[in-house]
């Protein structure tokens, strides 16, 4: 295959997909580069998933051009590629094993390979001694680790994944990171799907916004902070502190019960904030620093995350 310039593995440029009278995707571009993790994020409805569908041809795109390294995307570059659904995939009645090796097999792996592969992501997951039992036996976080293994288990350049870490708890969650971190630095291209700016900001090297099926913004984090930077004051505090969104001097509040995200008015000063809540909020700590992803996304989105007819 042809190495594209900037090292990008995927290139997507002008999707559009009409569902009826919903326009779907209206032109969405963007390039996933090798070695990065790439966020495509959006409310609920924005166009995410139908953008994720057309790249791998589940669903046909009305236009648009999506080539994979350098080539057109085909039938033959599909399976260098690692799908992670939001949805289950999962065959409930089979064994764990089974329905790993089902997918290894379908991807060209040698069943001997896999399953010494399978072996080595099921121990690390803490599964190893399962593999004898159905998937329907498994909780919602299980059940996402089982399908995980069997989206990366042929080791591929490219992964897809969509709400990664849907039903995972805390600690799993960590593991999930570390892992794509890990991936991130063998110099695989991951996309990360998702709604929650807060994962998305910690994790994404470059990013992707799309609302009601246009991108809104794009770019790496750090140029989307200081495109949209602001004076923003970050609070943790003991007590009440619904009055904040009613402070004279502040444009917008980010309220997370016991911690504030404020964005301060062009000629707000930190000080006037403070005479503000001063006796009326126990503040524990004070940061003015860039804003968050959250705070970007809202601004750009807008206060109601609306949902697109499906």
């Amino acid at each position: 295959m042809t190495e594209q310039t900037n090292g990008v593995l995927l290139h997507v440029a002008g999707l559009r997909k009409a569902f009826d009278t919903v326009q779907a995707l209206d032109g969405v571009s963007f390039d996933v580069r090798r070695g990065e993790i790439f966020g495509l994020l959006g409310p609920n409805g924005a166009g995410k998933t139908t953008s994720i569908r057309a790249v791998l041809n589940i669903l046909q795109a009305d236009a648009g051009e999506i080539s994979f390294d350098g080539q057109p995307f085909s039938d033959r570059t599909r399976n260098m590629v690692g799908y992670l659904p939001e949805e289950r995939g999962l065959y409930r009645k089979s064994k764990v094993l089974d329905t790993i090796l089902y997918f290894a097999e379908l991807r060209g792996m040698q069943r001997t390979t896999a399953r010494a592969e399978a072996m080595k992501w099921l121990e690390r997951f803490g599964l190893s001694g399962d593999i004898g039992r159905k998937v329907e036996e498994f909780s919602k976080g299980n059940q996402q680790k089982i399908q995980f293994i069997s989206a990366v288990l042929h080791n591929p350049p490219l992964m897809i994944l969509d709400e990664p870490f849907s039903g995972l708890d805390p600690v799993n969650q960590i593991l999930f990171k570390d892992i794509l971190l890990e991936m991130r630095q063998q110099e695989k291209a991951i996309i990360f799907s998702t709604h929650q700016m807060d994962q998305a900001e910690k994790l994404s090297d470059s990013l992707c916004l799309i609302h009601r099926g246009r991108v809104v913004l794009d770019g790496t984090v750090r140029e989307a902070k200081r495109k949209y930077g602001t004076n923003t004051l970050h609070l943790e505090f003991d007590g009440d502190g619904s009055f904040l969104e009613k402070l004279p001097g502040v444009s917008r509040v980010l309220l997370y019960g016991n911690a504030a995200e404020l964005e301060l008015g062009p000629q707000t000063r930190v000080s006037e904030v403070l005479t503000a809540v001063n006796h009326k909020i126990e503040l524990r700590k004070l940061e003015l620093r860039e804003p968050s992803l959250e705070s970007i996304f809202l601004q750009l989105v807008g206060e109601k995350k609306e949902e697109a007819p499906a």
